[in-house]
């Protein structure tokens, strides 16, 4: 059975560096564990509806997410945190709603100071909505954007461990 890869991207820019570096790592995540990857939930594209709690387009999005096997989810750094775009998306499950995903946080980051935020912020919030988060988040620095294969190689090596590996 092949296991599925969401990526959702919290920037309310579309076609942002964060979503670039969430579909690269999606890819590389797809390479060590096998599964094929959905298209991007880009939710600068349903910000005029993120409020509207009966949204068929937004539920049939969060189906996907709630369905898949892994998720890649990926925000840029806002206040030290994630962005309320995200946080609306996510605010749609309630606590366990994300049971069975495995999900990966990551932050794009424009200064080390917010290196932690990705772990104190996003990770206990996936957490609370039941999905497993056993690697490290990404907190990708924007200055290594156009290095971000190297990076992301270097993520995915020492990560690679809790994920489980191509049969």
């Amino acid at each position: 059975m092949t296991t599925r890869i969401a990526v959702v991207v919290g920037n309310p820019s579309p076609n942002s560096r964060t979503r670039q570096v969430a579909e690269d790592l999606a890819t590389k995540i797809a390479e060590v564990t096998g599964s094929e990857i959905d298209e991007t939930i880009e939710l600068a594209e349903v910000t005029d509806e993120i409020f509207e709690w009966k949204s068929d387009r937004l539920n049939t999005l969060t189906e996907r997410l709630a369905t898949a096997d892994y998720a890649v989810i990926a925000t840029p750094t806002y206040k030290a945190s994630y962005t309320g775009l995200l946080k609306a998306f996510l605010d749609r499950y309630d606590a366990g709603g994300l049971h069975g995903l495995t999900a990966i946080p990551v932050f794009t980051i424009g200064s080390p100071a917010h290196a932690l935020a990705v772990e104190t912020t996003l990770r206990p919030l996936l957490v609370e909505l039941g999905a497993s988060v056993p690697t490290k988040g990404l907190a990708f620095p924007t200055a290594k954007f156009d290095d971000r294969a190297n990076v992301l190689d270097e993520w995915v090596d020492s990560q690679k461990v809790y994920l489980p590996q191509r049969g």
